[in-house]
């Protein structure tokens, strides 16, 4: 056979080369396609729509409650817009569907029913000289209770003005039994007690520092303990001169 022209065949190579070239172009196009296409399609994401609720808190009333509640949301949910709505003990949002129900979540943690505790304070004589003096308290965990039982005595200060027109000047002193109480019930397993007995009554015998001075006798306990809910507890003894000795003891109730 006789061969092709030198000149033909070398343009029948070049051709060759430029469909094969051509061939692996548009492969490479067609396969680098759909990553391209899908780059594209990720983009930026798109931002979340934004809702706004109001949660009305049921259990948390005291500024210190609501303060910490409020804060905590903050911290968790920064994105979100936050404001405590002090006239309607409620807590307005503004986020995504997401951090709302992140906020619900934290709320139904915090807001929690404060448990109320009756406290039955129990001042016996231990010689048996009087009968019984009892002082409820009704306290709430975290926050501190203060009742007073007994007389306000008058005690003159001083005077001022002419001798014709003396006007006088009078602090009055509370006298009695005074009780503070204050319940933690999250720090332990069981609620902690801390309570202050004061004891005070006038003496018969004056100061000597003027006609109208008193003296006044005074006795103070202070105890901390756990409280074991129906049981009476011995707390101490208080020495009040005049008076004897005396035994107080706690009986705690919960009522809520």
């Amino acid at each position: 056979m006789q061969s092709a022209h030198p000149a033909a065949e070398a343009g029948r190579l070049r051709l060759s080369g430029w469909i094969a070239v051509t061939t692996s172009t548009l492969l490479f196009t067609a396969c680098a396609a759909p990553a391209f296409a899908q780059d594209a399609s990720s983009g930026t994401p798109k931002t979340a729509p934004v809702e706004y609720r109001t949660v009305y808190l049921h259990n948390a009333t005291g500024h210190m409650q609501t303060n910490e509640i409020v804060t905590v949301l903050r911290n968790e949910l920064q994105r979100a817009r936050i404001n405590y709505v002090q006239s309607e003990n409620a807590i307005a949002m503004q986020g995504t569907a997401e951090d709302l129900a992140t906020a619900e979540k934290i709320l139904s943690d915090l807001d929690r029913p404060v448990a109320t505790w009756r406290l039955d304070y129990t001042i016996t004589q231990t010689d048996g000289g009087k009968p019984p003096q009892h002082a409820v308290v009704v306290v709430t965990s975290g926050s501190q209770t203060r009742v007073k039982l007994g007389n306000r005595i008058p005690l003159v200060t001083g005077s001022t003005g002419a001798d014709a027109n003396p006007s006088t000047q009078v602090q009055y002193i509370d006298v009695g039994l005074n009780i503070d109480a204050t319940i933690d019930d999250g720090s332990s397993e069981s609620p902690r007690l801390q309570t202050k007995v004061e004891q005070s009554r006038l003496a018969d015998e004056k100061s000597g520092m003027g006609a109208q001075d008193p003296i006044i006798y005074q006795a103070v306990l202070e105890d901390t303990s756990n409280l074991v809910e129906g049981k009476p507890m011995v707390l101490g003894t208080l020495d009040l001169p005049g008076t004897g000795q005396q035994k107080i003891e706690v009986t705690a109730q919960r009522v809520r």
